[in-house]
């Protein structure tokens, strides 16, 4: 049976860091960390999970559709 905190830890799982350094996460690999654990996610709602749940990640996404690229980033503008 899954339980709501596994959710925070696929979160956790799915974060990457990319060559510039930047913590980095798409929707795909958190719905494949969600599954991992028992949670059955769309592609959407993975995405109203991050954008409800996360305040420091933002959307860089490069192209249309439900899997999104999200990055962290400073909400006080600095770097």
């Amino acid at each position: 049976m899954p339980r709501d905190y596994e959710i925070m830890i696929a979160f956790r799982q799915a974060v990457k860091r990319d060559a510039a350094g930047r913590y980095t996460i798409s929707t795909l690999d958190f719905v494949k960390e969600l599954d991992r654990l028992n949670w059955r996610y769309s592609l959407r709602a993975a995405n109203k999970w991050i954008e409800m749940h996360t305040t420091t990640f933002r959307d860089i996404s490069t192209s249309e559709g439900e899997d999104r690229m999200f990055q962290v980033f400073n909400p006080n503008g600095r770097n």
